[in-house]
């Protein structure tokens, strides 16, 4: 009953035993620390990127790993797979690295990429504020020309890598009154005057993931530091959102299949009324919905997969995929925590730890709402 694979090459695979053994060695048992401090320590950051798994689709002549998005997704499951929770890696390599690829000019890249590849610089993304949540047009930060520098005031909220970022780009207004048309994208330095970071944020899961709120009072930058042309911001978010979108559905198949194999050891071993849990229809039954709705879930982020690789995928279907998939996870946990009964409850249990971490995905990215209208503009 399982989904026979066709979508990644011999050389995606071969990455896929590095990746898995880093992520069990190096991250499952720092878990508790990361948990405890509220965010990934930056030794683990370094390992990752001397063992290449860092930026894997970043052209090699940068410091990157040489391969496709492909290479990326072997990464994101193993990280899945084994359970790692809050590291902010794909963030850094798999949404803000492709910008810079593609936007930067030569002399950026060669500036920035190597010690990003390389996990000595960390990235975030500046994109969500106070009161603005998915609606990117509405952003209010703002960064003024003023000689050969922009002059940036505002604050921005939820930002994942917040407490560990070297470097963060911002999404900004350069021309306010333009609307979606006077968004722009500006690389701004942690060191710089006038940045500061504010408060962990507590979450209701991923607590080692370090989510903080950013402010940046007056913060002057190079213009050298704006990525692609000036206002064509909005445009460039709306070419690379797919790939972040099909990467929280990659995620979330990986998910639904891991904790259905940790919710049948469990049924199995447990008893209930002098038979174990699984010995119950409903039991047999509500599993059984899990298992269709994870091959279901695999062969749809399979196809897109293979379509994004070809340069294929649209916004539309990005939002399918992510739909579809988080959706569906979301009700397959709730299933599976039931069939632990109080445990489910107990984060101790993965299945508790998943109820937590994973409820993110229906908001991240795109809320699940947004992601209807977007489907919906093409009916």
């Amino acid at each position: 009953m399982e989904v026979n694979r066709t979508v990644f090459r011999e050389d995606h695979e071969m990455l896929r035993p590095t990746a898995r053994r880093f992520f069990e060695r190096e991250c499952v048992p720092r878990q508790a620390e990361w948990d405890r401090d509220g965010r990934t320590d930056r030794e683990t950051w370094l390992k990752a990127g001397s063992e290449g798994l860092l930026c894997v689709s970043v052209p090699a002549e940068y410091g990157g790993g040489g391969g496709d998005f492909g290479h990326s997704a072997i990464v994101m499951e193993e990280m899945h797979r084994a359970g790692v929770s809050g590291a902010g890696f794909s963030i850094h390599s798999d949404i803000i690295a492709p910008y810079l690829v593609r936007l930067g000019t030569e002399a950026q890249k060669q500036r920035w990429l190597p010690g990003i590849c390389a996990g000595e610089t960390i990235m975030a993304v500046g994109i969500t504020e106070p009161g603005g949540g998915s609606d990117v047009k509405a952003i209010r930060t703002t960064a003024v020309r003023d000689g050969d520098e922009y002059v940036i005031r505002g604050s921005k909220t939820f930002i994942s890598n917040g407490l560990n970022c070297d470097m963060v780009m911002l999404v900004c207004k350069t021309d306010p009154a333009a609307g979606a048309r006077g968004v722009s994208l500006i690389m701004v330095e942690a060191q710089r005057a006038g940045f500061r970071r504010g408060r962990k944020l507590d979450k209701v899961g991923q607590p080692g993931a370090d989510t903080a709120e950013l402010f940046f009072d007056d913060v002057r930058v190079p213009v050298d530091n704006l990525l692609g042309e000036e206002n064509q911001g909005f445009a460039y978010l709306m070419q690379e959102l797919p790939q972040e979108r099909l990467l929280i559905a990659l995620y979330s198949a990986i998910a639904i299949e891991r904790l259905l194999r940790i919710t049948l050891d469990y049924v199995k071993g447990r008893r209930a009324f002098d038979q174990t849990v699984w010995d119950f229809q409903n039991t047999k039954f509500k599993l059984a919905d899990v298992k269709a709705r994870s091959v279901a879930v695999r062969t749809l982020v399979d196809y897109y997969i293979a379509e994004h690789m070809k340069r294929k995928l649209t916004v539309q279907e990005a939002a399918i995929a992510k739909l579809f998939a988080t959706e569906t996870m979301w009700q397959c946990i709730d299933d599976m925590v039931q069939m632990h009964g109080g445990y489910g409850y107990m984060l101790e249990y993965p299945i508790a730890r998943a109820f937590t971490d994973y409820r993110l995905s229906r908001i991240a990215g795109g809320a699940s709402e947004v992601m209807r209208d977007l489907i919906s503009r093409k009916l």
